[in-house]
């Protein structure tokens, strides 16, 4: 572990990110631009809609033909119908919603429309999530060490939401090169008390503070470099199931499924 009051966090700056573009390219070009420079141990977080742009995952709403429930589903929470018929194609399960906005399950993640954004997309176009940042986290991690010889961890991101506070914050998809969730329930706090509960979820910390530089409007930061992180490194490959809490532990969705059932 790492001292965690060393750690820096830098904020890069691209170009829009076009479909076919190689994001690796992208970004080494991008650090040559701002005179950065990877270092072994670096954690790179890259918001997962330039790898969306990068593969194709853009989608033209004047193409999409809504379905009788899509128009049922936009009618009841003041959605574009071919915006709810995205919605209903990505999700694994819908739960509810607000206006504009639906609850559902997408991999494993409860997530506002099924991870379908039309918030910087052009317009007319919404863009979904990559179809697997796992794989993407891989990816990146196994060409960045080709190309430059530095050993990097690898954090794919999105925006979430946390029940009852308002605004967003920092959700980790996929990650390569570190342990996204800490264990600790074989420590004990300041008074000796064993902790039964507590995981950390440093993947989601990390998520966060890089979203808090990447913004949510027209900033082009979707990549920022974390250095001197606490975390325990390795060669793992983790997904949205390696985090993802089973659903009779988690307190939001046991009680939401309790009072479903009832």
């Amino acid at each position: 572990m790492e001292d965690r009051n060393r750690m820096k966090l830098y904020a890069v700056n691209t170009e829009i990110v076009k479909t076919g573009d190689d994001p690796v390219e992208v970004i080494l070009k991008t650090l040559k631009e701002q005179n950065l420079r990877l270092e072994d141990d670096d954690i790179l977080v890259i918001t997962s809609k330039i790898l969306a742009y990068a593969e194709g995952r853009i989608a033209r709403l004047g193409e999409i033909k809504p379905s009788t429930k899509a128009k049922k589903l936009a009618k009841q929470f003041s959605l574009q119908p071919e915006f709810a018929e995205l919605i209903l194609r990505e999700a694994d399960e819908i739960y509810g919603g607000v206006e504009k906005a639906i609850l559902t399950l997408k991999n494993g993640i409860l997530t506002a429309n099924a991870g379908t954004d039309n918030k910087n997309a052009p317009v007319g176009y919404v863009v979904l999530w990559p179809k697997d940042a796992q794989q993407w986290a891989k990816h990146i991690r196994e060409k960045i060490k080709h190309k430059t010889g530095k050993r990097v961890a690898i954090l794919v991101v999105d925006s979430g939401l946390t029940p009852l506070r308002i605004g967003t914050t920092g959700l980790a998809l996929a990650a390569a090169g570190f342990k996204p969730v800490k264990d600790t329930r074989v420590e004990k706090d300041l008074y000796g008390k064993p902790l039964v509960l507590t995981r950390q979820a440093i993947a989601d910390d990390l998520a966060s503070a890089a979203h808090l530089l990447m913004g949510e409007a027209a900033e082009k930061t979707p990549i920022v470099i974390v250095r001197d992180a606490p975390v325990d490194f390795d060669d793992g490959i983790y997904g949205s199931s390696d985090m993802m809490m089973p659903f009779k532990e988690c307190i939001f969705m046991n009680s939401f499924l309790a009072d479903s059932r009832d």
